[in-house]
């Protein structure tokens, strides 16, 4: 993982991260999406803990909630009222807790569905870019991902299961976050988050997204870039049998740049 400045446009800074994969599936970019979203939203104060913490405390909150319901109908049936009281306590503080992570569980369950589908019906994604602010124009802060040569394999964003080498490239990810910046400058407060693909014109949802063919922020916002390259990109260049017209339909960073939109 190597650092340089990205030419062309004003950046905090950008930032180069080399993986071994030649490939990813449409689930491991979807759970490398996840986890930089999840880790701007705590930098920035927006959830209390770390996404895996939150859903992981949301989950149990659910399952013991369901528990005590069960628990305090046996109890009435023998008719222990001591211990009816007590479940009640517990159950009524259980439901408090539930209700208080309700909207914002619900509001990132909505986002990554969505995100799920964007990811499953694009035939290439070349970056993803996040903005925290109040408007699309004008955010305050912006992290912007790309994706260049990597095959893209066919199987669901849906698919739970987390990768080796998801794992890896997200590891590789938040600390080139962190060295670049992100968080240390923050406010307190709720802000909005947009998230945005840059995928083909192929790519159609018109019911659940809204595209635009150009997109443009504020010039003075520096936004924090990162390059994610798989290893194909530097082979292909010494492998005098390499030709990507053979491999262009397959390589994530071949599309052509005027066919793109956000």
């Amino acid at each position: 993982m190597g650092s340089m400045e990205s030419s062309g446009e004003r950046s905090l800074g950008f930032t180069e991260i080399e993986t071994t994969a030649e490939s990813l599936r449409r689930s491991d970019i979807f759970h490398v999406v996840k986890e930089v979203l999840g880790f701007i939203l705590y930098m920035h104060q927006q959830i209390p803990v770390v996404l895996q913490h939150l859903e992981q405390e949301f989950d149990s909150l659910k399952e013991e909630f369901k528990q005590l319901v069960c628990y305090s109908s046996s109890i009435i049936l023998h008719n222990q009222a001591s211990f009816h009281r007590k479940t009640n306590m517990r159950k009524n503080e259980v439901k408090s807790s539930i209700k208080k992570l309700e909207k914002l569980m619900g509001s990132l369950s909505t986002l990554f569905s969505a995100l799920q589908e964007a990811i499953d019906a694009s035939p290439g994604i070349q970056g993803v870019t996040f903005l925290l602010g109040g408007s699309l124009a004008r955010p305050h802060y912006v992290y912007e991902i790309f994706f260049s040569r990597f095959r893209i394999n066919s199987d669901s964003a849906k698919n739970n299961i987390k990768s080796k080498v998801a794992e890896v490239i997200s590891r590789k990810v938040v600390r080139g976050l962190i060295s670049s910046g992100a968080g240390s400058l923050s406010f307190p407060g709720p802000t909005k988050l947009i998230l945005l693909i840059k995928c083909t014109r192929a790519f159609s949802l018109p019911l659940h997204f809204l595209p635009k063919r150009d997109f443009r922020y504020n010039k003075k916002v520096l936004p924090i870039k990162l390059h994610i390259k798989c290893k194909i990109e530097d082979q292909a260049m010494s492998n005098s049998h390499y030709n990507p017209e053979e491999n262009k339909s397959s390589l994530s960073a071949d599309i052509d740049v005027n066919d793109m939109i956000w």
